[in-house]
């Protein structure tokens, strides 16, 4: 949401319920993944977005960031259900204190929690003729819980890191993946995305992590209508949580964050196998979707309970997909969505991104920067958040 100086070289940080995960970005005329790292969090100390053992993830983000000799300044990733995203269209206001006037006071009665305890963003992603053909604004507001981010920016404190900005995971999502060249799901083929442009020299963070109109929705310009693509992409990041984003290009309309996700599935597994989480994970890797259940190697009980947990699942995860494309199609002048671009460790599972395809009749596409070219596909793929929060906006 927020950033601050001249920063050629800044990680990445996406921290999940089961593992954090940091991306060092490096802009020198190019994009660069010149340093990288995850390391798995004990149950417990990060869940639904939010820190709940702060001792805890500061001494595992001192690890990550030793062994891997990462730089201190960090831009960190917010995912959480409380967190709010709106759009809004305003009469075109050219005095910048009177728009955010404006938007401060229409904000107040669509997001969910009062402003004067929100961290508030906005940014401008279009211009729109109104109905009389005046010129309206089309702007993304970003609210987020005070004392969720402070909690988050304290951790990172704690553990000796420089928060330099705070982004939305999905916005990092979005740069990560907006501009590449997809391919389809079933093809076996995980492509490369072109190159993301050279970041701008400067840009700001608010000291009290409240500041307004940074360059928060994904996009440094305002792009006109007619410069737009006609159709919208649903951004998936299958997780441990479930991020969702529909963005037309690479500006942000629409984001929340469905709770259930690969976490739920592993905890659903060893549940019902009495195993570790981390066991459990590793067995949803190995049994996937694809083969049949007698022909898997293992405990043929443990087999059949994991595929039940990624059945059923994929089963919740097409629910909360299409709740988010219902809710996303009843706003007023929402865009087509035509297509869903998937990342997250969850493409790594055999066969669950191809029957996601199937149950929702959506094209689903999968997209590798190339700035993780370089990588094996469970790092690639658990990199991919990080690495758009590394990007300039």
């Amino acid at each position: 949401m927020l950033s601050t100086g001249k920063k050629k070289t800044v990680v990445g940080l996406d921290i999940e319920a089961g593992s954090v995960a940091a991306a060092e970005v490096s802009s020198n005329g190019h994009v660069a993944v010149t340093k990288f790292g995850d390391l798995a969090l004990p149950s417990g100390v990060f869940r639904d977005g939010e820190v709940r053992d702060a001792a805890a993830l500061s001494e595992a983000l001192k690890e990550l960031f030793a062994k891997n000799k990462l730089s201190r300044s960090v831009r960190l990733g917010l995912a959480s259900q409380r967190v709010a995203v709106r759009v809004l269209r305003l009469p075109a206001i050219d005095d910048r204190k009177e728009l955010q006037t404006a938007i401060r006071f229409q904000a107040q009665d669509l997001i969910p929690m009062p402003v004067d305890q929100a961290v508030l963003d906005w940014q401008v992603v279009g211009h729109t003729p109104g109905g009389g053909g005046e010129r309206m604004l089309d702007v993304v507001v970003v609210a987020a819980r005070r004392e969720a981010v402070r909690g988050l920016i304290a951790a990172l404190r704690q553990a000796g890191l420089r928060p330099v900005g705070v982004d939305l995971s999905a916005f990092g999502m979005i740069r990560a993946l907006a501009n590449g060249t997809h391919s389809p799901v079933g093809t076996g083929a995980y492509v490369d995305a072109p190159g993301t442009a050279t970041p701008p020299d400067e840009d700001r963070i608010a000291e009290h992590l409240g500041g307004e109109g940074s360059a928060a929705a994904g996009s440094a310009s305002e792009p006109e209508s007619d410069g737009r693509p006609e159709s919208a992409r649903l951004y998936c990041s299958l997780g441990d949580v479930t991020n969702v984003a529909v963005a037309r290009g690479s500006a942000c309309l629409f984001t929340r964050v469905c709770p259930f996700g690969l976490e739920g599935m592993a905890q659903r597994l060893a549940e019902r196998r009495q195993l570790t989480l981390e066991h459990a994970r590793q067995w949803l890797g190995h049994v996937g979707l694809e083969a049949a259940v007698e022909g898997v190697e293992g405990d043929p009980e443990i087999v059949v309970a994991a595929r039940d947990s990624l059945s059923e699942g994929v089963s919740r995860l097409v629910d909360e997909l299409r709740l988010t494309l219902e809710y996303y199609g009843a706003q007023d002048g929402a865009v087509p969505v035509d297509g869903v671009v998937v990342c997250g460790l969850g493409i790594t599972i055999p066969g669950l991104v191809e029957r996601l395809q199937h149950e929702l009749a959506q094209r689903f596409e999968v997209v590798r920067p190339p700035a993780l070219a370089h990588l094996d596909d469970a790092t690639a793929a658990r990199l991919t958040v990080s690495y758009g929060l590394g990007l300039e906006e």
